[in-house]
């Protein structure tokens, strides 16, 4: 049942984005293989990055890995928690349960996205805080593409400071698929550096 409810939480998100005044343009080829699974990462600034992901991809039903504070969230819990692995980062049991529950999704043929910042920053100076290793280990395990994305706009959109923000355009740059084809775990720093690093680049500016 999960790619029938993945289209109806992808028509939820453009409802969401479009009465918020919100648009979005996406910038770079998003060449997906229908069927294959693929690991979808991007930067973090906002609840409204959840919509934005939903909105981009079409034809590859993904899951989230995101806190389980926010299924608490009228309406918006509602789809939340159906789109994602709830993780509670306080306890070391839920992190190892999130990362079992992704990899029975992966071998399912489903996507993963995750936002290996593993929250939105404290400090709105922070441009893009440091990765976690959860999105490259399990990409690595399990071959996965990863599919960089930089949502350049959506801090200035939508942040978590309350009365910021207003309605425009967001842009989403996709960048050229990271393969992880014949890596092992030892290449995980890499890969993860590689992948902050192409996303940084398009925030600075």
């Amino acid at each position: 049942w999960y790619p029938f409810f993945f289209k109806l939480a992808r028509i939820w998100s453009k409802f969401i984005l479009i009465g918020m005044g919100f648009g979005w343009k996406i910038n770079g080829k998003l060449d997906l293989e229908k069927g294959k699974s693929y690991m979808f990462i991007a930067n973090h600034v906002s609840m409204i990055d959840v919509m934005l992901m939903l909105v981009c991809i079409k034809n590859n039903p993904f899951v989230f890995v995101g806190k389980k504070e926010l299924a608490k969230i009228p309406i918006f819990g509602f789809f939340y928690k159906r789109v994602c692995i709830l993780v509670d980062r306080s306890s070391s049991k839920s992190r190892y349960k999130v990362f079992e529950l992704a990899q029975q999704r992966l071998h399912q043929g489903l996507s993963i996205c995750i936002f290996p910042e593993g929250g939105v920053p404290d400090d709105e100076s922070i441009i893009l805080d440091e990765f976690k290793d959860g999105a490259f280990r399990l990409a690595i395990e399990h071959q996965t593409p990863i599919v960089p994305m930089s949502f350049i706009d959506n801090k200035k959109r939508f942040s978590f400071t309350f009365f910021s923000g207003k309605p425009g355009r967001m842009r989403v740059k996709v960048h050229p698929f990271i393969t992880t084809k014949g890596l092992t775990l030892e290449d995980k720093n890499h890969i993860k550096e590689q992948a902050r690093n192409i996303i940084l680049k398009d925030l600075r500016y």
